[in-house]
């Protein structure tokens, strides 16, 4: 098992090219957008593998962003990088404000609710737009809670890597 800080988290991804040098067009999932050139290096991952890059410079470009890669020269080469994902290792990102938390450090935490009764494990989150959600699976089980502060979600305790919740377990 790697250390928290030695994972790889998803941060964008190549969804087109851009012009005939090389340029790729990405979606960025950091806020703000252009963030995602200040955590590298980047592991570019597509369906035949994963490499590792540095020096990625990008710019905002209409509504999207356009990233300039090293050592991609040209519109041929960028092509074979659209689908990729970029991640970056959890270390290179800043730590979260007090009463934040990256879904990431979330994922695999046992729920339990305020009366001890184990819920199972988070497997992933949502944005709904409304608030986040916790998937959070026992078995075939699966249930949606809303991951709202103080309302639903009491503690977050990585150290013993539970979140409590408020929640009625037969829902």
């Amino acid at each position: 098992m790697t250390a928290a800080g030695d994972r790889w988290i998803l941060v964008g991804r190549i969804v087109g090219l851009h012009g005939v040098s090389g340029e790729v067009k990405l979606e960025s999932y950091t806020e703000p957008r252009t963030r995602i050139f200040r955590y590298q290096p980047w592991l570019l991952s597509t369906t035949t593998g994963n490499s590792e890059i540095s020096g990625c410079r990008g710019r905002e470009q209409g509504k999207g962003i356009v990233a300039t890669l090293p050592e991609i020269t040209d519109r041929d080469r960028a092509a074979s990088l659209v689908g990729s994902e970029i991640k970056v290792r959890r270390s290179v990102l800043p730590e979260p404000k007090p009463g934040e938390y990256y879904w990431t450090d979330l994922e695999g935490l046992e729920v339990v609710t305020i009366d001890g009764v184990a819920l199972g494990r988070i497997s992933h989150l949502l944005a709904t737009g409304a608030n986040d959600v916790m998937v959070v699976r026992d078995g075939e089980r699966e249930r949606l809670l809303p991951f709202v502060l103080d309302d639903y979600v009491k503690t977050v305790d990585f150290e013993a890597g539970r979140v409590t919740v408020d929640w009625d377990p037969e829902f």
